[in-house]
């Protein structure tokens, strides 16, 4: 990492389908060796799919929560203070929360059984969209964990 300054954030385009900038930061999440074409059709297919297994909701607000659902509000940090390292909770920036929700729906939907990455992609968002499923279980470990560490919460600076 360079300490001569911050680097630039690239602007991404919003996804061709629902022009939304979310889901085209989760294609790119899923995407694996540049093949982009082949991660939009992992997306987009399960949120058609959405549209039976949740009637009367819309593909990308189902979307939107499950992403929401996911985010944590604090995570624990590793703090040396003296010769000791403490797990120091801290609040979560907001672009940390996007991207750790994403990653984990993207990991929690690959260790899915089902057979085809897009059946595990809408089963994954759909247990999202209900507050169940792995990913949300991802997020209520390190709120556990930032809770059981809570009386070293005065090293926070």
């Amino acid at each position: 990492m360079s300490r001569r300054r911050r680097s630039e954030k690239r602007e991404i385009l919003p996804d061709p389908i629902y022009d939304d900038l979310t889901l085209a930061k989760f294609v790119n999440m899923l995407m694996q060796d540049g093949k982009k074409s082949v991660a939009q059709r992992i997306v987009y297919t399960p949120l058609d799919k959405i549209r039976d297994k949740v009637p009367g909701e819309e593909p990308l607000t189902v979307f939107k929560k499950a992403v929401d659902n996911v985010k944590p509000a604090l995570e624990v940090r590793s703090r040396r203070v003296g010769g000791a390292t403490y797990q120091v909770p801290v609040d979560v920036r907001p672009s940390r929360k996007q991207t750790l929700s994403m990653r984990w729906l993207v990991s929690s939907a690959r260790s899915r059984g089902e057979k085809t990455m897009s059946d595990r992609v809408s089963g994954e968002l759909a247990d999202a969209f209900l507050n169940k499923g792995t990913a949300i279980k991802k997020k209520e470990d390190v709120h556990r964990m930032a809770e059981a560490n809570r009386a070293f919460s005065h090293y926070n600076w």
